[in-house]
């Protein structure tokens, strides 16, 4: 495919337009194969083009060269940059090398390199085969060499922790090993910078599916589109914490599979914090809306949100959003309390206020975990954390106001594909692709959508398309799109089924969602429909 010149740019161009359409960051080049030394030109040229074509059609995309064949058509791994892979390092945007360095080449490839020594990124393989300081629990060992010669790191495997049963269990494991990676090189601030500010701690798996506090779904899943926003633990080698602090997705969730789950002891009045986010979000003049959402006994396991604060002079302020109880006890605490509204939501309670921070940038998002005044109730604590959002106020008004999601009206779906097969028992089972748009945009304007099923047996209701005016039978949760489009693949139906009624719920970025009953809804006619043998 690398034949000519032109077939190299033809088959560029055709990994540029791929990457744009999914949505790809980029490429890693490895050809861990021997290449003729004619077509080392060539493979120049892809290279080259690559990187080119791939900066007009997606800014920020990166294309990066690992390090295994050389310029002279080699399989010959060098573990440093050198004449031998500089060439190709010259014509993209960085250099993968292999894990098998030595102590001293990152500081000889920072040399090479000059002013583009942070686009060699030194490989690192987590299992320790031959990288330098051994990987696994002392990959800190050569992520601290690499910090102090000026170079970045590549870090390779890191499901080493999961693959290897590391103890004492995966959470606490993996806790650990990334804190080796915050105390070598710190954090880099990858939390949005403008709001909304929204996670439900969805890891992109779960045990269940849950919407404002109700179960859709007990079925096990995954998909790591799904992943939100995650927490930033503190990792404490001593353990000695009196609250427990952990990101599950086996308890109850508000939203999604996730929450986070805090469990100790906490005597009189005592009190404990742990930070959960470092957000840097830059806000206005305009108010804000903070809502979480929490589980647990309210005498013995009170929960708020500790709110940290940068000025445009640099001084810091701190701010507890809590329930009204806890403001005369802990005011003298922190610069204020906000009192919080409440309202129960299936178990959960959901706590909101609002506030102006002008000028500010909230840097840091922590939990407060505390008991009422004088129970005498057992010192044990357990709450768990649903979700946690931050917006605009005049956002929030408008979703109030059921403006800030298009009406079922203005959207159109379409079954494609359908298909009604003979299933066990008398039962049948239909699959069909679902595809949806805004009648009046190109693209659909939600980032995510439930799709939910509910049957429908009577011909009376076919007849006058009256869909949804009263529950046909038990609406099933289907699952989730980040695409306008879901296919339907074993739906077992009964014998008796006339139709199905598929409802698409949008949900926004920022965790708000039409009502499932005013959702767009398709009514698939079954009668008539061949049945495929």
């Amino acid at each position: 495919m690398l034949a000519t010149k032109e077939s190299a740019q033809m088959y560029a161009e055709r990994l540029a337009e791929l990457s744009t359409s999914l949505g790809f960051d980029g490429w890693l080049i490895n050809i861990e194969n021997e290449i003729d030394e004619e077509q080392i030109s060539n493979l120049k040229e892809f290279v080259s083009h690559l990187t080119k074509v791939l900066h007009l059609s997606a800014p920020g995309a990166l294309v990066i060269w690992y390090d295994s064949v050389t310029v002279c058509g080699d399989l010959e791994w060098q573990d440093q940059l050198n004449e031998k892979n500089k060439p190709f390092f010259d014509l993209c945007d960085g250099i993968f090398m292999n894990y098998t360095w030595k102590e001293s080449y990152s500081k000889l490839s920072a040399e090479v390199a000059g002013d583009r020594k942070y686009d060699v990124y030194m490989g690192i393989d987590v299992f320790g085969r031959g990288s330098f300081g051994g990987g696994q629990w002392t990959v800190n060992t050569a992520l601290d060499l690499l910090k102090r010669n000026n170079v970045s790191a590549a870090i390779f495997a890191p499901g080493w922790v999961y693959e290897t049963a590391q103890p004492p269990n995966f959470h606490s494991a993996q806790n650990k090993w990334w804190s080796l990676v915050e105390k070598s090189w710190g954090i880099v601030q990858t939390y949005p910078q403008v709001l909304p500010f929204y996670s439900d701690f969805n890891q992109g798996f779960g045990y269940h599916v849950s919407l404002e506090g109700r179960q859709l779904s007990d079925a096990p899943w995954y998909n790591i589109s799904c992943q939100s926003l995650q927490p930033l633990l503190e990792f404490k080698e001593d353990n000695t914490d009196i609250i427990q602090v952990t990101v599950d997705a086996r308890e109850a969730s508000y939203n999604g599979g996730g929450n986070i789950v805090f469990k100790g002891r906490l005597e009189g009045d005592v009190y404990f914090t742990a930070r959960l986010f470092k957000p840097l979000l830059h806000l206005s003049s305009s108010p804000i809306t903070i809502s979480y959402s929490v589980k647990s006994d309210h005498e013995t396991s009170k929960f708020g949100l500790l709110l940290c604060f940068s000025s445009p002079s640099r001084e810091t302020k701190s701010i507890l959003v809590a329930p009204k109880e806890t403001t005369t006890r802990l005011d003298h605490m922190f610069l204020k309390c906000l009192v919080t509204s409440e309202q129960t939501v299936s178990e959960w309670t959901v706590h909101e206020t609002s506030l102006v921070m002008d000028g500010h940038t909230l840097t840091e998002i922590s939990a407060f975990c505390y008991r009422t005044e004088n129970s005498t109730k057992t010192s044990e604590y357990v709450a768990l954390l649903g979700h946690i959002s931050i917006k605009d106020h005049h956002v929030q008004l408008l979703q109030q106001n059921l403006v800030s999601l298009p009406p079922a009206s203005s959207w159109v779906i379409e079954a494609r594909n359908l298909e009604l097969v003979p299933g066990n028992s008398g039962s049948k089972i239909l699959r069909v692709k679902l595809e949806w748009r805004q009648k009046q945009l190109e693209d659909s304007v939600s980032p995510v959508y439930n799709v939910y099923a509910e049957n429908v047996k009577s011909t009376d209701v076919l007849r006058s398309r009256k869909v949804l005016e009263k529950p046909r039978s038990k609406r099933v949760f289907l699952g989730i799109s980040h695409i306008p489009a879901y296919y339907v693949s074993e739906l077992v139906l009964d014998s008796d089924v006339k139709g199905v009624s598929f409802v698409v719920q949008p949900c926004c970025e920022d965790g708000s969602w039409m009502k499932v009953d005013d959702s767009p809804n398709l009514l698939v006619n079954l009668e008539g429909l061949p049945q495929v043998a």
